[in-house]
């Protein structure tokens, strides 16, 4: 029988643990190497990674496992994730590997792959590697026909160029102090070099990373840091990202947090108007607030939802043609620009908006009033939790009790041991009522 690993965002698990062993990632290298060595060119795989000490035990063993196979590996260090997309097109390669555990606390690490076009790899694609994990045979390369590794020095660079372009021509930063949080990952170099060369005022936060501070205390996880230094500085903007820089959440002036919700918001009102929104409409998901549906639908636009996890968004994307996607938490994928969600060029269309505008963040990025949300998870050691009788009874009176006008959420993580619980409504003493109950109900069960 094949060995499920992949989770709906690669693999992932606590490092040096079943399954993020070394002897994982070397099967990894091997199969995923063999199932695209596709023709008689010379393949070649890139490799990133973020800040975490356990990359240097990950990365070793995927360059091993895809030389083995005759594949020639890129090394291009600390890069965000979607500098690993972008690098897999630009240098023609046959297969994109990120090691990192996006959010997750240091002592986690994941790797995630993307292919030629820089798209993350299908279902079907991530069953074929698993099968071909639990059954390597012949696939090694014969001694004269290994592949090679060297290290791409000017990576980050590229990353820098790449996304200063997609910042409009005639705008700049100047005047604009902006807080920028890192946390300790992925972006510690590049987001303040873009921020500071379009001309910002750049106060850095998190930009130290020692492979063990890696979302400990900041990024978008943790943004209270950044929302606090905004309000210090008296900067005009906070922005965070998560380790692996692929989402972000922005702070206003007052130090008020805007979620991805607002972003997109944001960027639908300003697409539309300029005639660059296509589709009729942006793609989220299920996690999103009312408020922005009802916002889009006084624009004459839709909100297309799917579920959890950016693979979805980016696949309903592709199928229907809208460019602009992304979840609550920041994610956001825009299709002009990038194959996955891309934290540095989400804030870069904020800050040409807040320039363009030349209004306070507050005023031109906060769009509409959120509904009253409330989230929560609980860890559990069993999914099937969600099945006892006493929850599925909660469930069940919250739905009735939210009625038409509010939403409940009950599903597990995709890539933490939790059941997540989010309800919204118009009243927010009973939406809060309602997830506490749901809440209490998974606890007793799970215990």
């Amino acid at each position: 029988m094949t060995e499920r690993i992949f989770g709906t965002d690669g693999i992932r698990g606590t490092a040096n643990t079943d399954p993020m062993t070394a002897e994982t990632a070397l099967r990894v290298g091997r199969a995923a190497g063999a199932a695209f060595h596709r023709g008689d060119h010379r393949h070649r795989v890139v490799i990133g990674k973020d800040t975490r000490l356990s990359g240097y035990l990950i990365e070793p063993a995927l360059t091993a496992g895809f030389v083995s196979v005759g594949m020639d590996v890129i090394l291009v260090g600390p890069v965000p994730t979607p500098a690993v997309a972008m690098l897999t097109r630009s240098l023609r390669a046959d297969l994109g590997v990120m090691i990192s555990a996006s959010h997750n606390p240091h002592q986690d690490n994941g790797i995630k792959l993307v292919g030629p076009d820089g798209y993350k790899l299908s279902d079907d694609q991530e069953r074929d590697i698993e099968a071909r994990m639990s059954n390597l045979g012949d696939e090694r390369a014969s001694p004269s026909l290994l592949g090679r590794a060297q290290r791409l020095d000017d990576a980050i660079g590229r990353y820098i160029e790449y996304s200063k372009a997609t910042f409009p021509r005639q705008l700049s930063l100047e005047g604009l102090k902006v807080v920028v949080d890192c946390a300790n990952g992925a972006a510690y170099k590049a987001a303040p070099t873009v921020l500071w060369e379009l001309g910002a005022e750049v106060i850095p936060v998190a930009t130290t990373p020692d492979g063990t501070n890696i979302n400990d205390g900041c990024g978008s996880i943790s943004p209270e840091m950044m929302c606090q230094q905004v309000v210090t500085h008296g900067a005009d903007i906070g922005i965070a990202f998560d380790g692996d820089a692929d989402r972000l959440v922005i702070a206003d002036e007052t130090g008020r947090l805007l979620d991805g919700d607002q972003l997109m918001a944001t960027m639908a009102r300003r697409w539309q108007a300029a005639d660059k929104l296509k589709g009729g409409g942006i793609t989220a998901t299920v996690m999103s607030n009312l408020g922005l549906e009802h916002y889009l639908e006084g624009l004459g636009l839709s909100l297309h939802r799917v579920q959890v996890g950016d693979r979805y968004v980016v696949s309903h994307m592709r199928e229907h043609g809208t460019n602009i996607g992304g979840e609550q938490s920041g994610h956001i994928i825009l299709s002009d620009f990038a194959t996955t969600g891309d934290g540095l060029i989400s804030a870069l269309q904020m800050l040409a908006a807040v320039a363009d505008e030349a209004k306070p963040v507050s005023e031109v990025v906060r769009a509409f009033d959120p509904l009253p949300q409330t989230l929560k998870s609980v860890t559990v050691t069993d999914r099937s939790t969600l099945e006892d009788a006493k929850v599925q009874l909660a469930i069940d009176s919250g739905t009735a009790r939210l009625g038409k006008t509010g939403r409940l959420l009950v599903r597990p993580s995709g890539t933490e041991p939790l059941i997540r619980v989010m309800a919204e409504g118009e009243n927010e003493t009973l939406v809060t009522e309602v997830v506490d109950s749901i809440v209490g109900a998974l606890e007793e069960a799970a215990h």
